[in-house]
């Protein structure tokens, strides 16, 4: 494949074995884990996870990639290829269910993929996935930090959100203009219901302004939130004013209770 085709695709296939091992370790892979690996690529990764697992899902958009991957996968009856959007694929309809995500992500679907992953499927215990610097960042921020936000929520109401390790640019073709982490989820509980999520995107609609003042500004919002959820913050033991971005993902959770209670 072309660099201009890979990188039209958000493609950057890793090239470095050293990084595979690496890879592989902080996996932790058990001989019953099953396996789901978002973007394979030329399936260098998928064939060293396929030796370590009862089975591996590998899901690729481009049809271009099919033989690389097909030729990678053959000698392991325990992997399936799907040839989908990941986006778009039914995860929970994944046979067997994944207990494991390992993958070098596409960059323009990382955080979605790891969001949509912890809500749809829960048996899903450990992530070992590689992202955009930015990205990782922003999903192991810190309350009160510049890179905390939605997705930094919604990740760690569900897990332990850790950066395991900075990649340098040249373990990969087409070397790509951006920096790369390793990211590690251990998953402590289940995903945001949708009332929660919901809550977390309307907190967080304006920066700028305090917490009761965005849910107040939100579509359909309930006469008096603004009201109330000043006094619920005061409950919390946070100036009635706080903004979103100052508190932990469990303060939010416990602040959303409060409010439909």
């Amino acid at each position: 494949m072309s660099t201009r085709r890979a990188r039209d695709l958000g493609q950057n296939f890793l090239v470095d074995r050293n990084l595979l091992d690496v890879i592989e370790r902080l996996a932790r892979l058990d001989p019953d884990d099953v396996v789901l690996e978002i973007g394979g690529g030329l399936g260098v990764l998928s064939e060293r996870l396929a030796q370590r697992a009862r089975h591996v899902h590998v899901i690729e958009v481009d049809p271009r990639l099919e033989s690389d991957l097909r030729r990678a996968l053959a000698p392991f009856p325990g992997a399936t290829l799907h040839l989908a959007d990941a986006l778009e694929l039914d995860l929970a309809g994944l046979e067997p269910a994944p207990t494991r995500i390992v993958a070098n992500l596409p960059y323009g679907i990382a955080a979605t993929a790891i969001l949509r992953t912890i809500d749809e499927l829960p048996e899903v215990e450990r992530w070992v996935v590689m992202v955009q610097r930015e990205v990782g960042e922003r999903l192991a921020a810190a309350p009160g930090t510049d890179a905390y936000g939605i997705p930094s929520v919604l990740a760690q109401l569900a897990c332990e959100v850790k950066v395991l390790r900075r990649v340098s640019r040249t373990v990969f073709r087409p070397v790509p203009n951006v920096d790369s982490v390793l990211v590690g989820l251990e998953r402590h509980g289940p995903g945001a219901e949708p009332a929660l999520r919901t809550f977390v995107h309307d907190a967080f609609a304006h920066r700028r302004k305090a917490l009761a003042g965005s849910l107040a500004l939100a579509p359909g919002a309930q006469d008096g939130i603004r009201e109330r959820a000043r006094a619920a913050l005061t409950e919390l033991g946070h100036p009635a004013d706080a903004r979103a971005e100052r508190l932990a993902p469990e303060e939010l959770r416990e602040l959303q209770r409060k409010l439909v209670s």
